[in-house]
């Protein structure tokens, strides 16, 4: 249980502690080609099979699919590619493409061999996406000029490029769009032993000081995710610095996660908020994602790409055709919260 006496009486020492820009220490930090990168040892060798044999064959890499949960590494490998080929990378996100005119203006812009990006690809209109289709298998842009029956389509060559989409919901893709990936890629949650190096590699750069065993502790708390342990290892810093202490312990982790109410397993006061409505409202589940979403004042796509992941690694909730439902694991950990049973 998160203590609000504890929280009242620190929860100044992080909004006072002294801010660095987060943009530009993650920046820092961001491997920057495929080697660096932590973990995804078959992920790499994939990849770097791609590029050597595209390079030996003097052609661009084949269109690539990243998909997974939040903040586990897409723009990272992205932008890693890039490096690798020696190219530019253009960067986007599918809800910045209202238009065929905007996808349009950038394709045309790329240079040969350079790296379109697109994050939350599947947020692309049907429209949009239409144009990309014989942009990514013939390297063509088609135009169509004027309507109806005095309509004329001018087509124009584009330079050859790769195209690396994003996505946490693989499902939205249409099927005319995957298929014309070389290479759809799942990239999982990262275990707590890749999580320390990673935090290790972070704390190094970022020059903080640190114990082993609390970043096994930050570790643990982090979802599998290198965003969140970041994230969390920089309100650690914070927390450290407001109490001016040189060199960041196992306790003072425990302070700042009662602090931000995160527990061990790095469990937010939303996932407890999920469990509680699924046992106490549902009599366990099964219930549906939307009305789960609403009777906890949640964003429904939100629930299912950054909580619900999660919460079913660990074991607590599981998908069945009816809805969510408790499993036993959850229901003994939310008891737990409610009625201080261990």
């Amino acid at each position: 249980m998160i203590q609000s006496s504890f929280v009242s009486e620190n929860i100044e020492k992080i909004e006072k502690a002294p801010k660095k820009k987060d943009a530009q220490l993650e920046q820092k930090i961001r491997p920057s080609r495929l080697e660096e990168i932590i973990g995804r040892k078959q992920e790499k060798r994939t990849l770097l099979m791609m590029i050597e044999s595209a390079k030996k064959r003097k052609e661009v890499i084949d269109h690539i699919l990243f998909y997974g949960p939040p903040g586990l590494g897409k723009t990272t490998f992205a932008m890693a590619i890039a490096n690798e080929i020696g190219c530019n990378i253009k960067i986007t996100s599918g809800p910045a493409v209202e238009r065929q005119g905007d996808l349009a203006a950038i394709l045309t812009g790329l240079k040969a061999n350079d790296v379109l990006f697109i994050d939350e690809i599947h947020r692309l209109s049907r429209v949009v996406e239409e144009i990309l289709y014989p942009a990514m298998e013939d390297g063509v842009l088609d135009i169509v000029m004027g309507k109806g029956p005095s309509a004329k389509t001018i087509r124009l060559n584009l330079e050859p490029f790769t195209l690396i989409g994003a996505t946490t919901q693989i499902g939205k893709i249409s099927s005319p769009m995957r298929e014309r990936f070389g290479l759809v890629q799942r990239l999982d949650f990262f275990s707590d032993e890749d999580m320390v190096s990673i935090l290790r590699r972070a704390a190094k750069l970022w020059n903080i000081k640190i114990e082993e065993g609390a970043l096994e502790k930050l570790a643990r708390s982090s979802r599998g995710t290198a965003r969140i342990g970041l994230r969390l290892l920089k309100r650690t810093r914070d927390y450290a610095e407001s109490e001016n202490v040189k060199t960041i312990t196992e306790k003072i982790v425990g302070d700042t996660q009662k602090l931000l109410g995160i527990d061990e397993r790095g469990l937010e006061e939303i996932d407890r908020e999920i469990l509680k409505c699924i046992m106490l409202s549902f009599n366990g589940g099964p219930v549906g994602l939307s009305t789960l979403a609403a009777s906890i004042s949640e964003d429904v796509t939100t629930l299912s790409e950054v909580y619900e992941p999660y919460l079913m690694k660990c074991g607590l909730i599981k998908r069945t055709s009816r809805g969510r439902v408790l499993t036993e694991k959850g229901l003994k950990y939310i008891e737990g919260i409610i009625y201080g049973k261990s």
